[in-house]
């Protein structure tokens, strides 16, 4: 038993019926073609999407998936057709994908995080735990991570602890502060934001006391300390230097592993730092290998949630 229109028109939200004249044309048509997926006729609600496409759906399952089904076929069609559908306005791409789930259908890997935002929106008009569940489960694959600024938005949108946690340890390759991540940023709301700046911050400002810290770096710190060989009083510019190139640099990849790593021998502050040497007796004032060492070990221990 199929859903008449008029049902639709009045218990279907704005943004389902757009009403717009391009889908009432395309249900009107007398040319609609059924999604061979859903073409059964043993199915008995019809759906139509925004270019026309039909869909046969047993009712039953609709009603178990989905709260706003239950709703809408609670109530007694005044006049049962297949000629008159329930239109969707949404396209077929994103109504297939989210029958799909709600059907227990394979269904084809996420082509992008657009493609998710875009059935997770209907998901949630449609009131389906199910699908959305298992979204979920998808939302932090490595080829959905690359953009983990995204992800982390959609995370704290829906109050995923977890897939917030591991998008947001992602984003510390990321620097904040550049242009282009700023439209992604203004799309989060002011707690995830707070939340996501404030891991950044936390991380740099806590990397700063362990560098600053005499005990793993008593040689640079110590401003009192004097060579070992010859007793001559150090000179610790370098090294200060480097630990405010580390402080900047903790802005620009907050991850910190540039701090240790091979691109670290490239900068000027670190060449300046590893060559310093004793005014007596020439010998080096830091030791390289101990000193990345060390740097590395306090990288490993700050902390990475929000």
């Amino acid at each position: 038993m199929s859903i008449d229109a008029t049902v639709a028109a009045h218990t279907l939200p704005n943004s389902l019926t757009r009403g717009s004249s391009t889908h009432e044309a395309a249900i009107a048509t007398s040319e609609r073609a059924y999604h061979p997926d859903f073409s059964s006729a043993e199915a008995d609600a019809v759906l139509c999407s925004r270019e026309g496409t039909l869909y046969r759906v047993p009712s039953i399952v609709l009603k178990m998936t989905s709260g706003f089904f239950r709703s809408v076929l609670a109530l007694p069609p005044p006049k049962p057709s297949s000629e008159h559908p329930i239109p969707i306005a949404e396209p077929d791409q994103v109504i297939t994908t989210l029958l799909k789930l709600m059907c227990g259908l394979e269904i084809a890997p996420w082509s992008s995080l657009s493609a998710i935002e875009d059935v997770l929106a209907l998901a949630e008009v449609w009131e389906t735990p199910g699908p959305i569940s298992v979204i979920r489960t998808a939302i932090t694959a490595p080829g959905l991570l690359v953009d983990p600024l995204r992800v982390f938005s959609i995370a704290q949108r829906f109050g995923w602890t977890a897939e917030a946690q591991t998008a947001a340890r992602a984003t510390l390759t990321l620097d904040l502060y550049d242009d282009a991540h700023q439209d992604t940023l203004q799309s989060l709301s002011a707690n995830a934001l707070m939340a996501l700046l404030t891991l950044h911050r936390r991380r740099r400002d806590a990397l700063k006391l362990l560098l600053d810290a005499s005990d793993l770096f008593g040689a640079g710190n110590d401003e009192t300390s004097a060579c070992a060989n010859c007793h001559t009083r150090k000179n610790n510019a370098t090294w200060r230097e480097l630990k405010a190139r580390m402080f900047v640099e903790m802005d620009r990849r907050p991850l910190g592993d540039t701090l240790y790593g091979l691109e670290m021998e490239e900068w000027p502050e670190s060449v300046a730092c590893w060559n310093a040497k004793c005014t007596g007796c020439a010998k080096l004032n830091y030791d390289k290998a101990t000193t990345k060492r060390n740097i590395q070990m306090c990288v490993l221990q700050l902390p990475d949630t929000v």
